[in-house]
């Protein structure tokens, strides 16, 4: 009864995205009030409606309901609890049914949440959200039904994909898909804007908080990937420039191309039309991703479906969207005010910089992500592209980006002189060159450029830190005025100038975790019995039992590894060989041992025809800090999220005027 119900909820939910999709944009354009309004109420019934059918589908997963087709495919009665959820969202089918109940739930959000917005405004994006729902509810109706049933349902079903069973991943694509579909929201306000033709610095403000938000949830989603990644498959990387992994980090890249852009907007009026073309090509560059995940075009551990039709469809809501939506952008585009002019030395000027080095790093990615799928569809030719492509183009392109990161906040609006900036950052300059300097000397018998490079690395990592504490320490006078003062500041400096701060930070972390990662890492191979051991970068790896266990679902070999530098105890790891029945497939469980510094990590692969066992053995220095300087930029996100500035919005009485005036007055560096 359960998918019966979930099912008729869904078909509901199409219904109800119709309306909504053609009664509030009728309403605005006729000035009907009630006609606007049934938006919200459309919006949050739509939501519960998803909200129920995928309560259904999690029921039936949890029941072990195998007479539906995909938990038969999907579960097993011996398998954990926490993986029957997740197995929810594990496949193609109720992926998409958890992507339209995110998309519900930011439209319900605006609905609840945007008393703020010109009532017009708000109708229009709702018609748009709505639109996209019916778009992706019409493709789940006719082509992904999660609600199938099975004439001959199984005793047992299949179970879940073995490297799906992690925590990780249970928790990965919540994230991921929060920030894809949230960029839906940059989407629907722009096309709302551009069907009125109004776009200034009141619009910014509005719609700055919803792609903040989903910038957040994205950078969480990609780390959580990263990271389940490098522990799960065993290969001790980080990132492989896998075309999945890529087809999440090109929105990543738009979408901070646009929170930067929208800035300038709100505060200058400028980048007007730029502005919302980064919305459009974000949300876009979303369903790109969701279309390389289900369209069949390529293989990978990410990939959900393989079926071309559903390509075909998924495709032609891509075109749908984004062709509609740059076709009124096209017509809108010259009525577009231009905004007010800047100096090319300002904070418009680097926050325009910062612009055009994101989308060229974003183009990179695009093409070769799509140029092998390119090629094997005209000549069957089956080419790859890999890192040292992207470290010849992507990387080239970041570090100026990075460089200008730390200059930016310096400059003042409008007009500013690149030498006073630079001057301010005089301390962080000078650790940057005695960074540059150490690294040099201590790397220089791995080779010289092989010391060049990590000594960039090292001095870019250390350059944004101690660039982004330059610029709080200027803002609240630190050292420049009376300590009275400086409290002052410190407690009346606005969250969102604090968020920009640790995000930048953020990235600096994240560098110096890269470059750790890239320029020392180390590993061995060796074949070792119980009781013999390795030694690599300084420490003792003791092979002491390789031995059986047995999981909830799986029976795996355990190899148990006593770890030490100069007999001294370190850690003990253990890693595990796990055979799943039911899929009969292999994965790997790796042991691994952190202080937040580095990690040690070790395999366990096949014993050998001599009887001992394959150890591979890494040393990865710096590497956590990759993960921790990603989650410390989400977390300065959500503090300029908490900003009052951002979460209130315009006052009521100023959303009644037509909101053609750019918010003026004196500005804080963010």
């Amino acid at each position: 009864m359960a998918p019966e119900i979930g099912h008729y909820a869904l078909i509901l939910a199409l219904a109800i995205s119709l309306t909504q999709a053609v009664v509030p944009i009728l309403g605005a354009r006729r000035g009907n009030r009630e006609l606007m309004a049934y938006g919200g109420r459309a919006a949050l019934g739509q939501c519960a409606c998803i909200v129920l059918s995928f309560a259904a589908l999690t029921y039936a997963f949890i029941t072990s309901d195998f007479s539906v087709e995909i938990v038969a495919a999907n579960s097993h009665t011996a398998k954990p609890l926490v993986y029957k959820i997740s197995g929810v969202w594990a496949n193609h089918e109720g992926s998409m049914l958890l992507w339209v109940l995110i998309l519900s739930i930011f439209g319900a959000a605006l609905a609840l949440f945007g008393a703020n917005l010109p009532d017009t405004l708000k109708a229009n994006a709702l018609a748009v959200q709505g639109m996209i729902s019916l778009g992706f509810l019409a493709f789940i109706e006719f082509t992904s039904n999660p609600f199938n049933r099975l004439d001959n349902p199984p005793l047992d079903g299949n179970g879940l994909n073995p490297i799906l069973q992690d925590p990780g991943l249970a928790i990965h694509p919540p994230f991921l898909y929060l920030g894809y579909v949230g960029f839906s929201m940059a989407f629907s306000f722009s096309v709302a804007a551009l069907i009125e033709g109004k776009v200034d610095a009141a619009w910014a403000r509005w719609v700055r908080p919803w792609v903040l938000a989903a910038w957040c949830f994205l950078t969480i989603g990609i780390t959580l990937g990263s990271a389940w990644a490098y522990y799960t498959l065993g290969w001790g990387g980080w990132w492989f420039w896998d075309p999945v992994e890529n087809a999440s980090f090109m929105p990543w890249l738009a979408g901070t191309a646009l929170l930067h852009s929208a800035l300038v907007v709100e505060r200058r009026n400028a980048l007007v039309s730029w502005t919302v073309l980064l919305g459009i090509l974000t949300f876009s560059l979303s369903l790109v991703g969701t279309f390389l995940v289900r369209s069949g075009v390529l293989t990978s551990v990410h990939a959900f479906a393989t079926d071309p039709a559903r390509g075909v469809f998924i495709l032609g809501l891509l075109i749908a969207a984004t062709g509609g939506a740059l076709t009124l952008y096209t017509i809108r585009m010259p009525t577009l005010k231009s905004g007010s002019p800047f100096a090319p030395v300002s904070r418009e000027g680097a926050l325009t910089l910062n612009n055009m080095l994101l989308l060229i790093a974003c183009g990179t990615v695009f093409l070769g992500t799509f140029y092998p799928l390119l090629v094997d569809l005209l000549t069957r030719d089956k080419i790859s592209v890999g890192p040292p492509y992207f470290n010849l183009t992507f990387v080239p392109i970041m570090v100026p980006l990075l460089i200008a990161m730390a200059i930016g906040p310096m400059l003042k609006w409008k007009r500013s002189e690149l030498p006073q900036a630079l001057e301010r950052l005089r301390i962080p300059a000078i650790a940057v060159a005695a960074v540059v300097a150490i690294t040099i000397a201590l790397g220089i018998g791995r080779g010289f450029f092989s010391a060049v490079g990590s000594a960039i690395g090292m001095g870019l990592a250390v350059w944004l830190v101690g660039g982004s504490l330059a610029v709080l320490a200027y803002r609240v006078r630190l050292g420049l005025g009376p300590y009275e003062t400086t409290l002052n500041l410190v407690r009346t400096t606005p969250l969102a100038f604090y968020g920009l701060v640790i995000a930048h930070s953020g990235m600096g972390i994240t560098v110096a975790g890269i470059t750790g990662m890239t320029s020392w890492a180390t590993e061995t191979v060796q074949s070792l019995r119980p009781g013999e051991q390795l030694q690599l970068s300084g420490y003792d790896v003791k092979l002491r039992t390789v031995e059986l266990v047995a999981g909830p679902n799986y029976e795996a070999q355990q190899g148990t590894f006593d770890v030490s530098v100069r007999g001294r105890p370190v850690t003990t790891l253990v890693t595990q060989r796990r055979f799943y029945p039911i899929r009969e497939q292999l994965t790997t469980s790796a042991g691994i041992h952190t202080n937040l510094i580095s990690n040690i990590y070790v395999t366990l692969a096949e014993q050998d025809a001599k009887g001992a066992w394959p150890v591979r053995f890494y040393f990865h220095p710096f590497v956590p800090w990759i993960w921790l300087g990603a989650l410390t930029m989400a977390l300065g996100g959500f503090v300029s999220l908490a900003d009052r500035r951002l979460r209130v919005g315009l006052p009521q009485s100023a959303r009644r005027l037509a909101p053609t005036v750019a918010v003026g007055g004196p500005v804080p560096a963010e």
